[in-house]
């Protein structure tokens, strides 16, 4: 079946309008903004909404990549192309750009936004990977006041996050450092397609000591997007091979693919061994300025 069900439309004006649409239609009501997650899934009928709320209009309140204070916020309904683009996004964490660049294809950058791919929580989803390794935090709106929330407590399972049925994707909040540098890998079957398996690392350094880490996975059923073993390994060591091929087997073993189309169980948690190990030297190497 290509088709979907029978669905009512409704536009958001505003955020607050958003929010008062999602309470009048009930949990089956969708927000939709490029939808290039939710359409096919609703062609494949996957996903039954009854109600699509259209919030294309809310770009002036939600589309943004700034500064506030020590955080680095990018509003929910920024286009993938505008993070590519955004010289502060670049300016801050490179692995934003790194990830920008090898999801999907300009089309899909031209109208998927960062707050609809973290929603989706798809398992194989490069932001939630990438936001999980540097720590962001979500800010989640409702009738009833403003929450914020930490990635690990955002991503709840496949395709299931803490945003619940009357609430919306504010922004995204990522902290700025200082001494750190950042990078993204990832293995794909064809350009733009998801991940085989994709790896994020944030290395901040103190002269030749791992202050902070961060590592990310993504398609490898690593659980939050994350591998706290192989950040407890970085923290405190030098950042050397001997470091990074620790980190490498920890992150191995916090995966849990499955085998499919895209391959063989064992040959994922290979791929994100040597990945986290391709990710810590270049995220090492821009931390200490040897990359531009």
């Amino acid at each position: 079946m290509q088709t979907p069900a029978p669905v009512e439309y409704e536009r958001a004006a505003s955020v607050d309008d958003a929010i008062a649409l999602l309470e009048r239609h009930g949990p089956e009501a969708r927000l939709i903004a490029g939808g290039h997650s939710l359409l096919p899934m609703m062609k494949l009928r996957l996903a039954r909404p009854d109600v699509l709320i259209d919030i294309n209009d809310l770009a002036e309140e939600l589309a943004y990549v700034r500064i506030d204070g020590d955080d680095l916020c990018i509003g929910a309904m920024t286009r993938h192309r505008e993070l590519l683009e955004s010289p502060v996004a670049g300016e801050h964490y490179r692995i934003l750009h790194d990830a920008e660049r090898v999801i999907a294809d300009p089309v899909v950058r031209n109208r998927g936004t960062v707050g609809g791919s973290i929603c989706q929580a798809d398992p194989s989803e490069d932001l939630s990977a990438v936001f999980a390794t540097l720590g962001a935090r979500a800010v989640i709106r409702s009738s009833s006041g403003t929450r914020v929330v930490a990635m690990d407590d955002f991503h709840l399972g496949a395709y299931t996050t803490a945003v619940g049925p009357a609430e919306i994707l504010l922004e995204v909040r990522v902290p700025i450092r200082t001494g750190c540098g950042s990078a993204y890998e990832k293995v794909e079957r064809r350009a733009g397609d998801w991940a085989v398996v994709a790896v994020g690392a944030l290395v901040c350094l103190d002269g030749d000591r791992i202050t902070d880490a961060g590592v990310g996975l993504a398609a490898v059923g690593a659980e939050h997007f994350r591998s706290p073993a192989a950040e407890e390994i970085l923290r405190g060591a030098e950042p050397s091979e001997a470091t990074f091929d620790a980190a490498a087997v920890a992150a191995s073993a916090d995966c849990d693919p499955q085998s499919d189309q895209r391959g063989p169980a064992d040959y994922k948690r290979h791929l994100a061994g040597e990945l986290t190990r391709r990710a810590l030297r270049r995220a090492t190497a821009r931390a200490r300025g040897q990359e531009g």
